[in-house]
C-alpha cells in the first residue's frame, strides 16, 4: 500500500521476481480499458515480467465498487493459492484495502430522491460547502475526501441523512472476514518534497506521452460524461476541462499536479492510522531488500 508515485509497482515487480507471488491490482482507475497514460498503467514489458490481475476489466462507461473488488479479489486469491502461489495485493485505493481486510459494511442503498436533493444543494451552494457540512457531522470521513469529490461527499452525506449516523462510525462496525494471514507493507516516503517532485515529473511525463490524446479518444469512442467515476479520476477530470476549453495548458498542468498531491495526502492520512501495517520508507535505497526480508519471513512462517 502507498500513495501515488511512491514506487509500489516497481517494488511489487521486484518481489514477484524473487518469490512465488502474483499481483492483484488494488486501484479503482486501472480497472478501466483504454485508460493507460493517465492511470500510469504498467506497460507491456512490465506486465510480461509480472502479470497483474484486475486490469482492463471495465469500460470507462461502467462503475466499479468496493463490493465488486472484494468479490473479484477473493476469487483471484483463492485461485492463486490453489496454484501454490501467494497473492500480492498492490495499489493505493485504500477503501478497497479496507473493505477486503475488514469486510463490507451494511450501509444503506442509494436513495434517488435524496441524491437529487443533494445535487440541487450542490448546484446552489457548491460541493465545498457540502463538504463543510460533512465535516461537522462526520469529520473522519471529511478529512480523507477532497471538497470537490462530489461522488463520495454526496454518498457520505446521504448516509448520514438516511441513518442519522456518520459513515465512518458505520464502517467501523464491519468485521474482519478475510481467511488469510496478511502482511501489510505501507510505503510512506520520509520526505514529502521528494514525493511532490515525483508527482510533478510523472504528470509532465503523462502529458508528453499523450494524456490529452487519450482523453480525446475516450470521448470519441465511448458515451462518456464528466461525472462518470472513470472521468472523475485525477488527471482525467483536468484533461476533460482542458478539452472543454475551461482552462489552458498551464492551468491543466497546475491543477493536475495539485489534485495528484491532494490524492497522495489523503492516501497518507489513511496509511498513518492503518492498523497492523509495517511502515517502509518509500525513498530508502534498500527498499527492495527491506521488503524482501519481510516477505521471506512471512512465507517462512507459512511453511512452518
Amino acid at each position: 500500500m502507498g500513495p501515488t508515485a511512491s514506487g509500489k509497482t516497481a517494488l511489487a515487480v521486484s518481489l514477484v521476481e524473487r518469490f512465488p507471488l502474483e499481483i492483484i491490482s488494488v486501484d479503482s482507475a486501472l480497472v478501466y480499458r483504454d485508460m493507460n497514460v493517465g492511470t500510469a498503467k504498467p506497460d507491456a514489458a512490465t506486465l510480461a515480467r509480472a502479470p497483474h490481475h484486475l486490469l482492463d476489466i471495465r469500460d470507462p462507461t461502467e462503475s466499479y465498487s468496493a463490493a465488486a473488488f472484494c468479490e473479484d479479489a477473493r476469487h483471484l486469491m483463492a485461485d492463486i493459492v490453489a496454484r501454490g502461489k501467494v497473492p500480492l495485493l498492490t495499489g493505493g485505493t485504500m477503501l478497497y484495502f479496507r473493505a477486503l481486510l475488514q469486510g463490507l459494511d451494511d450501509l444503506p442503498r442509494a436513495d434517488p430522491v435524496l441524491r437529487q436533493v443533494l445535487e440541487k444543494e450542490a448546484a446552489d451552494r457548491g460541493w465545498p460547502a457540502l463538504h463543510g457540512e460533512l465535516a461537522q457531522v462526520d469529520p473522519v470521513t471529511a478529512a480523507r475526501l477532497a471538497p470537490n469529490d462530489s461522488q463520495r461527499v454526496g454518498r457520505a452525506l446521504e448516509i448520514f441523512r438516511l441513518t442519522g449516523q456518520p459513515m465512518s462510525a458505520q464502517l467501523d462496525k464491519a468485521q474482519t472476514v478475510l481467511p488469510f494471514r496478511v502482511l501489510q507493507l505501507a510505503l510512506i516516503p520520509s520526505d514529502r518534497a521528494i514525493l511532490h517532485q515525483r508527482i510533478a515529473e510523472r504528470f509532465d511525463a503523462m502529458l508528453a506521452e499523450g494524456l490529452l490524446d487519450e482523453v480525446a479518444a475516450l470521448r470519441q469512442h465511448y458515451a462518456l460524461n464528466a461525472d462518470l467515476p472513470a472521468m472523475r479520476a485525477v488527471g482525467y477530470r483536468q484533461a476533460w476541462a482542458y478539452l472543454d476549453g475551461e482552462t489552458d495548458l498551464n492551468g491543466l498542468r497546475d491543477q493536475g499536479i495539485a489534485a495528484t498531491r491532494q490524492l497522495a495526502k489523503r492516501q497518507l492520512t489513511w496509511l498513518r492510522s492503518w492498523p497492523g501495517a509495517v511502515v517502509l520508507d518509500a525513498l530508502a535505497d534498500d527498499l527492495d531488500a527491506q521488503a524482501a526480508e519481510r516477505v521471506a519471513c512471512h512465507l517462512a512462517a507459512d511453511a512452518d
